[in-house]
């Protein structure tokens, strides 16, 4: 569906609410690419040939074709992991290291493809090997170690995973509910707000502590986000109702107000967490100091 675009200069240029003074953060660089996608096109080229060599060669070659496309498959899963892996202040490693069979796997596949019917497996073994070297290097290996886990509690870690992993998935289903609307304002400010909300979950990750006072953001609000989404979408896409529009891009600034606010209450009960604990110190500190000094007297008995 075309998309409208528009600027300072274009015709009734529209402005989303809540865009001014905070500019729309852009996420880094997806892992995910053209050079992932092309692993599942260049498997394509063995069924094209396989049907016309014998029963064997036609066997290898569509076994070959299966386990690249496997390959394939696993790449691209194990980048989903890497990429969320790198996002979060504290993860746990992936527990299948998708990436690393994918290499193996890619590298039987290409020495498979390789062979033929009668043929020594010397030289379709090396192609095998070389092939599994380069994909490796391309795509690398999986995290192999959890991150920002040391001196963490582990029941409360895995419930603030547990519940970021629901809101994210309220986030993505937002943005696919709005996408046929196809309207580039509102799709902006859903970033925004999107952006807004990844950044109390970061900070939940931080302090796990904190999930009980955000945990209705991250379910009820989200979820009746998502929900409105899918009802203004339905509405507009056949309506275009102007105020229907408004109406909804008031509730994604709104939205992204609240959590931003509810985002620096977490921040400043962490400060709080902090000076506290600092005040803690000091007066331990205060305490011990006569008595050290005391001890340290050569003319104290």
């Amino acid at each position: 569906m075309s998309q409208r675009f528009g600027g300072k200069f274009s015709p009734q240029p529209q402005s989303a609410p809540g865009a001014q003074g905070r500019p729309l953060q852009t996420a880094r660089p997806s892992r995910l690419g053209a050079r992932v996608n092309m692993l599942f096109v260049f498997p394509f080229a063995l069924p094209l040939v396989a049907f016309s060599q014998g029963p064997t060669g036609l066997a290898a070659d569509l076994l070959a074709f299966g386990i690249l496309m496997l390959s394939a498959w696993l790449t691209r899963e194990g980048e989903k992991a890497h990429e969320a892996w790198e996002s979060r202040a504290i993860a746990r490693r992936p527990a299948f290291p998708r990436k690393i069979f994918g290499s193996l796997l890619s590298g039987i596949g290409i020495g498979l493809a390789a062979w033929a019917p009668g043929a020594e497996a010397i030289g379709p073994g090396a192609l095998g090997l070389l092939g599994a070297a380069l994909h490796f290097i391309s795509f690398g290996a999986d995290p192999m170690r959890d991150k920002g886990m040391e001196g963490v509690d582990a029941f409360q870690t895995e419930r603030v995973a547990t519940a970021v992993a629901e809101a994210e998935k309220h986030l993505i289903a937002l943005r696919e509910s709005a996408r046929p609307v196809a309207d580039r304002a509102l799709m902006d400010q859903i970033d925004r707000f999107s952006t807004t909300a990844r950044t109390m979950f970061r900070t939940l990750e931080n302090d796990p502590r904190d999930l009980s006072a955000a945990r209705r953001y991250l379910s009820v609000y989200l979820e009746g986000a998502r929900e409105a989404t899918a009802r203004f979408a339905q509405i507009y896409a056949t309506t275009r109702d102007p105020k229907a529009r408004t109406d909804y891009a008031d509730l994604l600034s709104d939205l992204d107000t609240r959590f931003a606010q509810r985002t620096d209450v977490l921040l400043s009960n962490d400060r709080t967490r902090m000076d506290v604990e600092i005040e803690v110190l000091r007066e331990r500190l205060a305490l011990d100091a006569p008595r050290t000094a005391a001890q340290t007297d050569p003319a104290n008995p």
